[in-house]
């Protein structure tokens, strides 16, 4: 995502959100103003947010000293300019509490609390109030908390993919299982499964933890590591990323996997596990199948490796060596 088209975007929020303010100053709204403003909150997590902001620094105006608030707003102007005047003491409001190094403390003034899921075989793009955006995988639950100074995320089942907005003043922590992701900004993918966490850069750099005790993990672009049920982090190790992350597109991409790996993964789509073998669940697989249509992987797979399917009472089915 072009950084410049990012900052572009903000500022149009927050112009938007400053001219509702200053509405909102004047007379009540009509009840069509009123709909308007409340599908205007509803588009987007940042709208509602923004204006929060403006809201908390205009109660800051109290902070300020006297003399400067009263040369804002004794300037003499016709009714009809005086919505821009009130846009104009907002500004300055915003101006004076930059200078003055109050603005970090009120730029996030709200809490931000949502949860988000997918059903099987659904994906999904979320984007959280500070312009992050979170790509949801099938059978995913993601639990978000913004507050100042941290923005949390707890992946309590499946996957999710993470764009997230540089901001240093509060870093982006991801609570997976038994170990968490930490950044400020970057690009990367966290898959949770019953027995470990999975964690994958593709841009900028993450620090992985598991349990107090153990060593934090330092991950670049192109790197992976994995944090067990017990909270042991694995060393950094060079991952396909480009691969890993293909579920995006609809893609599952196998090079030289585990059959039990590549169960586990199909397993994901389908409405019942596809369970293997022991005897099977070490051959490996290359190739490329469509998250829609796990049937055509089950039914190419003996034509690939020395397998077969049987179909287990509870309606699941099974890879078997041959």
């Amino acid at each position: 995502m072009d950084t410049r088209e990012c900052a572009c975007g903000r500022a149009a929020v927050r112009d938007e959100a400053a001219r509702w303010f200053v509405r909102l100053q004047d007379l009540p709204l009509s009840v069509e103003e009123q709909r308007l403003f409340d599908t205007w909150c509803g588009e987007h997590p940042a709208h509602q947010y923004e204006f929060e902001v403006l809201q908390g620094l205009w109660r800051a105006a109290d902070l300020l000293p006297k003399g400067r608030l009263q040369a804002l707003v004794d300037t003499p102007a016709p009714r009809k300019r005086r919505g821009a005047v009130r846009y104009a003491v907002a500004a300055s409001v915003l101006a004076v509490a930059v200078g003055l190094g109050l603005f970090s403390g009120l730029e996030h003034p709200a809490v931000y609390d949502a949860e988000f899921s997918t059903l099987l075989g659904e994906r999904r793009q979320v984007a959280l109030p500070d312009g992050s955006l979170m790509d949801l995988n099938s059978r995913s639950v993601v639990a978000v908390h913004y507050e100042r100074g941290r923005r949390a995320i707890v992946l309590k089942q499946g996957e999710a993919l993470f764009r997230v907005e540089h901001d240093t003043s509060r870093p982006f922590v991801v609570q997976a299982g038994a170990g968490q992701v930490t950044v400020t900004g970057t690009r990367f993918d966290v898959r949770r499964d019953d027995d470990q966490t999975r964690v994958v850069v593709e841009a900028g750099t993450v620090k992985v933890q598991g349990r107090a005790a153990q060593p934090v993990v330092t991950l670049t672009a192109g790197q992976g590591t994995s944090i067990d049920s017990q909270g042991a982090v694995a060393a950094a190790r060079p991952v396909n990323a480009q691969a890993l992350m293909a579920w995006q597109t609809g893609k599952l991409v196998f090079n030289d996997a585990r059959l039990a790996e590549v169960a586990r993964e199909v397993s994901r789509y389908r409405e019942k596990p596809l369970r293997v073998s022991a005897a099977a669940s070490d051959l490996r697989l290359t190739s490329v199948f469509n998250t829609h249509d796990t049937e055509a992987l089950l039914k190419a797979l003996p034509h690939i490796l020395p397998v077969a399917l049987r179909t287990l009472p509870d309606g699941s089915q099974e890879i078997i060596a041959r």
